[in-house]
């Protein structure tokens, strides 16, 4: 084999081997961190076919199988990144009916912790003009530098920690019921609240920041995971209109985020739109979609927006969505199967297993109990 032509097939290979490793059941970081670049392997294993053909061409019975395995990860790669283009159908509508008093305008920024460029975030907020606004990775130094939301948007849930995990949640809009929980990790917090529009209807509104699978944060999957499901299922058993939001450190095309949408019934305004990538906002080589909003088939969308760089590692976002009455006649809402659910609630119980402390061990499970008792195990 010459030198050129086993490039190619060693490249190739290693495409195929990186396709099917996210397939396997396991959890392991080094393995989960691989549904990330599906398009950057869709990019290599294109252009390894094209100039395995123009170059080499095919002569025997190997090179068939080889563009084969090629060819079959490239169509893998599409199928799990089709929604997200603009040729897929969209899953939540474009609105024609939005009014004032039933739109709500959500912010949402991973600020970076270290970052110090406070300035241009606020002032970015007050160009955006937000109903709510969730920052993640705040400490008390950020919750400082942001102190002028206190005034402008007068109900806050404030969670400052240095641990990288740290939220701050402000308001114009009246929240209610607002808790900050731990679902699956006693450091890793979660804002539960309701929120109410100025014609009255109330929202449920749900921020996350789980902990991503890489050896500097997790060696699993297995807590992100749990805590993105819990949430989906908490989310199913309430039946009432809900919104999403946060770094969920998964990617959009992720075996987990497509369960969770199936055991929540949320929608994603992404689908039939575009990828909308908020990470790694300084190698623009290596940018995926980590940064969500998901909502209940009760809205209708009436923008979307990646915001510019402001010296985080992530884009903050801005969304703006319009709740009407006739939406869901015509979005459906999602439904998933006996299976899905069995897997959900397995995933839980693995999480709630390997929880350090007797505490959160039993809250985690507790949450699943009272899930359990309101959400019938299958929808389809």
């Amino acid at each position: 084999m010459e030198p050129m032509e086993l490039t190619f097939v060693l490249i190739g290979l290693s495409m195929v081997v990186l396709t099917i490793l996210p397939t396997l059941q396991t959890n392991v970081w080094w393995v989960r961190i691989f549904d990330f670049p599906r398009l950057q392997i869709i990019i290599l294993a294109g252009f390894v076919l094209l100039a395995y053909l123009t170059l080499v061409g095919i002569e025997n019975h190997w090179q068939q199988l080889f563009l084969l395995a090629l060819c079959g990860s490239l169509l893998f790669q599409f199928y799990m990144m089709f929604p997200y283009t603009p040729w897929a159908s969209r899953q939540v509508q474009n609105s024609r009916k939005a009014k004032q008093e039933t739109t709500c305008r959500l912010f949402f920024a991973n600020v970076l912790m270290t970052n110090r460029r406070a300035a241009d975030l606020c002032q970015m907020i007050r160009q955006a003009d937000p109903d709510i606004i969730l920052t993640v990775e705040t400490d008390r130094w950020w919750q400082e530098q942001l102190s002028e939301f206190t005034v402008t948007h007068p109900y806050t849930v404030h969670y400052p920690l240095s641990n990288t995990y740290g939220m701050l949640l402000y308001s114009r809009l009246e929240l209610t019921s607002a808790e900050v929980k731990f679902l699956i990790e006693d450091d890793i917090p979660s804002i539960h609240a309701k929120v109410r529009l100025p014609n009255g209807q109330e929202i449920a509104l749900y921020c996350l920041h789980p902990r991503p699978p890489f050896p500097t944060e997790a060696m699993e999957s297995t807590e992100r995971d749990a805590e993105i499901l819990l949430v989906g299922q908490i989310i199913r058993s309430h039946q009432m209109p809900a919104i999403v939001m946060g770094d969920l450190n998964d990617v959009a095309w992720s075996h987990t985020n497509y369960l969770f949408q199936d055991i929540s019934g949320l929608l994603d305004p992404r689908i039939g739109r575009g990828f909308f990538n908020t990470f790694h906002a300084q190698i623009p080589l290596l940018r995926f979609p980590l940064d969500h909003f998901f909502h209940s088939n009760h809205f209708r969308l009436v923008t979307l927006k990646r915001l510019p760089y402001f010296g985080s590692d992530h884009f903050p976002v801005l969304i703006s969505l319009s709740y009407e009455p006739d939406a869901p006649l015509q979005q459906p809402e999602l439904t998933y199967d006996t299976e899905q659910y069995k897997e959900a609630e397995e995933r839980i119980e693995k999480a709630a297993v390997r929880v350090t402390t007797r505490r959160q061990r039993e809250r985690t499970r507790l949450a699943l109990r009272q899930v359990k008792r309101r959400t019938p195990e299958t929808t389809s």
